[in-house]
């Protein structure tokens, strides 16, 4: 919903005006990849929902969100990115849904195979105990 959101168009906007700037805002997209049950390549023209900061030419870093110590090196590198440059960052912080849109949500009956590979994943948490 980032694209569609008015707002966000809004401030990359101000990121380089003369009169008034924000002096570079961190925008962290929690992309769960499903927006109401609706694939991807359906739900918009462009391949991924941070393709808005491509406006301004900023920096945008996807980061998987079941490693948590890649997720914290990305937010690290875009604040610096920030402080040192003034301009807009994004990071795209992938991930899904476990149990589909909402909590009254099936979401085996239009993303199956998705829905499928999700239910054997372990979650984050897991994952990085693991690797602890």
């Amino acid at each position: 919903a980032i694209a569609g959101q008015g707002v966000v168009y809004e401030v990359v906007q101000m990121a380089k005006h003369k009169a008034y700037s924000t002096g570079g805002t961190l925008h962290v997209v929690v992309n769960n990849q499903v927006g109401f049950t609706t694939n991807y390549v359906d739900g918009r023209s462009s391949t991924y929902c941070t393709d808005v900061g491509k406006v301004t030419l900023c920096p945008i870093f996807h980061v998987n969100g079941d490693d948590a110590e890649a997720v914290c090196l990305a937010m690290e590198i875009a604040l610096d990115y920030r402080q040192q440059f003034g301009t807009d960052v994004f990071i795209d912080l992938l991930g899904y849904r476990r149990h589909g849109h909402n909590e009254g949500d099936e979401p085996k009956f239009t993303q199956p195979v998705l829905y499928k590979a999700i239910a054997k994943h372990p979650d984050p948490r897991e994952i990085y105990r693991k690797k602890l």
